[in-house]
């Protein structure tokens, strides 16, 4: 029986659309007969799964606002926020070698290296006991092709949870969505548990059970983001996850409904949606303006679902009712509000 090839591959760079470019570069291009291990990091940056619906999930006005990055993966599973205090980990092999279990394996014996006790969970979730109670610290999503998959998740070290907590409690929306909503589980952060887990004490320890787990030692490669940056493909796709019709265009049809009471009437909106594209805008009032009711719902359709497209309309319906200038001034103010 000859031996099992194994790689570990380490990004040089923060940038979330790159990294998850390069982790989707390595699956394509790989031998599904070495197993790999890429080990990355991302800024600021909420990542959601593939099925989700970002104004669901994210406070997508406060992260604006902030400069926090939007990512769409191409795996499922729920939200998350990364910074440099969170370190990702994907396990890529071919199909047939693939085993969920080793890799979790592989992670809890390097946690538990550093005296912690922890141990997958049936969410696809990796809990550490501490004083209060099992808190979970990695989760894991996953996508296979014909014949490879990859395994890929989160380790929070020394993460920011308080901007965690910021960026994926959205204010409540009167929004109806298809999309997979995450499921918010008690966290914690490793370094918490025990000061000496670090991203370089972690990530090394994780090499060596990675190394030991399959009994064979293999290159480590600190990629050079400069070369990949030549990789046509690679840069093709990371074109792709920055660009807005991924990130928001990629979201499953859904229904926001908006209501608000002005002094000069009531404004009951009625938004569907699909793929990030307004497909139908339903208004109900008791304006005494029927005229400028009439103009935002015909406006609105075939527009993407953005604060941008609700200037445009509003500016252009302006144009053509000055008289209304108040009062679509108001109407646009507030549904700029509801929709981030």
């Amino acid at each position: 029986m000859s031996k099992t090839s194994v790689k570990v591959l380490i990004s040089s760079t923060f940038d979330p659309w790159f990294n998850l470019a390069t982790e989707d570069w390595i699956f394509q291009d790989m031998n599904p007969d070495t197993k790999i291990l890429f080990l990355w990091r991302n800024e600021e940056t909420v990542v959601i799964g593939r099925f989700q619906n970002p104004w669901i999930e994210c406070n997508t006005g406060m992260m604006e606002k902030d400069g926090i990055k939007l990512a769409r993966r191409q795996s499922g599973g729920g939200a998350v926020f990364h910074d440099l205090g969170n370190t990702n980990f994907t396990f890529l092999s071919g199909k047939e070698g693939f085993d969920k279990s080793a890799n979790n394996t592989i992670i809890t014996r390097a946690i538990n290296s550093f005296g912690l006790k922890s141990y997958p969970s049936g969410r696809n979730d990796i809990l550490v006991d501490d004083l209060e109670g099992p808190k979970k610290i990695s989760g894991s999503a996953f996508k296979e092709k014909k014949d490879r998959s990859f395994h890929h998740g989160t380790l929070l070290i020394d993460a920011d949870l308080t901007r965690l907590g910021n960026y994926l409690n959205p204010n409540k929306k009167k929004l109806v969505s298809k999309g997979i909503k995450s499921v918010r589980s008690r966290v914690t952060n490793l370094s918490l548990l025990n000061p000496e887990i670090t991203h370089d004490s972690l990530t090394q320890k994780v090499i060596e059970e990675f190394f030991n787990y399959y009994q064979v030692e293999g290159p480590i490669e600190h990629l050079d983001h400069s070369v990949l940056e030549t990789i046509e493909p690679l840069n093709r796709y990371y074109e792709a996850l920055k660009d807005w019709k991924w990130r928001f265009g990629e979201t499953p049809k859904f229904t926001h409904n908006l209501v608000e009471r002005f002094d000069w009437g009531e404004m009951d909106v009625h938004i569907d949606a699909h793929k990030g594209m307004i497909e139908k805008c339903t208004l109900f009032s008791d304006s005494l303006h029927p005229q400028l009711v009439e103009a935002l719902a015909n406006e609105f359709p075939g527009h993407p679902y953005t604060t941008k497209t609700v200037d445009l309309v509003v500016e252009k319906i302006t144009r053509e009712m000055p008289f209304l200038e108040h009062e679509l001034h108001e109407f646009c103010t507030w549904m700029k509000s509801q929709i981030v």
